[in-house]
């Protein structure tokens, strides 16, 4: 009813809830043959996508979806650490994200990479932002998006704070943490890289490696400030 009631000339649609692909290739590429039905128009179908569902398709399954109309994936990689993975209950390891996000590139389906500073807890920053970049360093991503730690009461996490097993750094390491991975990030394409996510604790965006001196210098200047 939605689509048969859309705007005829509407050019993107983002597929809502916390992931789509999780109906399976089948269900997927009705649905995309049904927007292209009702709305002929559209160039590009957007939607969020875990890991986990992603391995569930083939790289020709991805690639009829992909010429059906699918063109935009946001990813949760969070880290490139197996360890902090397991602690978040990601439900995948790094070298099954690895594995997935290059399954895509074959099948030509961009995607956007979303990675979590401050996760792996006070003094680990460093080293999670050199595995996480040496991880997008494999692959081929449209954007690099950051979201900061946000400990919610009530979460398992904030029990571990609260217990002191976990130990959250402080605003200056969260800046370090990005500064290194701007430092470390080798894209082989030109690749966006954006803080502006509510969350952040600084609103940045460029592109890599164009404009790396550029937003590493921005991030100095809030770690002198912070």
């Amino acid at each position: 009813m939605q689509l048969r009631s859309g705007y005829l000339y509407t050019e993107k649609v983002f597929l809502t809830g916390a992931d789509p692909m999780s109906i399976g290739f089948g269900k997927m590429k009705r649905l995309l043959d049904m927007i292209h039905q009702y709305l002929p128009y559209c160039a590009c179908v957007a939607s969020y996508a875990s890991i986990k569902n992603i391995s569930r398709y083939s790289v020709d399954e991805l690639s009829i979806l992909h010429d059906a109309g699918l063109r935009l994936l946001y990813i949760g990689f969070e880290t490139g650490r197996d360890d902090i993975l397991k602690l978040m209950n990601k439900g995948h390891t790094v070298n099954e994200a690895t594995q997935q996000a290059r399954k895509l590139n074959e099948a030509k389906i961009q995607f956007n990479t979303v990675v979590m500073y401050g996760i792996a807890g006070k003094g680990e920053s460093v080293d999670n932002a050199f595995a996480t970049a040496k991880m997008i360093n494999q692959f081929i991503t449209s954007r690099v998006i950051t979201m900061n730690l946000t400990v919610f009461y009530g979460t398992a996490l904030d029990s571990m704070v609260r217990k002191g097993d976990f130990i959250p750094p402080d605003g200056n390491e969260r800046l370090l943490e990005i500064k290194t991975l701007l430092e470390k990030l080798e894209p082989k394409k030109p690749m966006l890289f954006d803080t502006t996510h509510p969350t952040n604790i600084i609103k940045i965006q460029g592109t890599l490696p164009k404009d790396r001196e550029i937003l590493i210098n921005t991030v100095e200047k809030y770690i002198k400030t912070f």
